[in-house]
């Protein structure tokens, strides 16, 4: 009677366990971009700029000068039919709305006006 009664808590533990989803979304990796300069409305000047996305949906954004990182942010990011929404929680920077194409230079996230938003890096 012990070992059914072993046998059916067993079960019970194995199968109520919940599985942890795969993210497998292409966006996941480094993103680059170099920029001649852009400014935030903090006046801080940055030439490149850096997105890390990860599988739980969120990622580190970081901003270059001349090789050092100037800025450094977590950020937050969504899909929803086809469009990548990033944002910057706690930042004045506002949502990034983007979306992948391939092109002959490789994967790239464009903007909705047509501008490249970051290319990403090859592995």
């Amino acid at each position: 009677m012990k070992s059914v009664l072993k046998c059916m808590l067993l079960l019970v533990l194995v199968s109520s366990c919940s599985k942890i989803e795969l993210n497998d979304d292409p966006i996941i990796g480094i993103w680059k971009h170099s920029v001649k300069t852009a400014t935030n409305t903090n006046k801080m000047v940055i030439d490149n700029e850096e997105w890390i996305f990860n599988d739980v949906y969120m990622g580190r954004f970081h901003g270059y000068r001349k090789g050092q990182v100037v800025f450094l942010t977590d950020f937050k990011w969504s899909v929803e039919n086809g469009t990548y929404i990033v944002r910057y929680p706690g930042t004045d920077f506002p949502d990034d709305l983007v979306e992948m194409k391939e092109t002959e230079d490789g994967t790239v996230l464009i903007r909705a006006e047509g501008k490249i938003f970051a290319q990403k890096e090859k592995s």
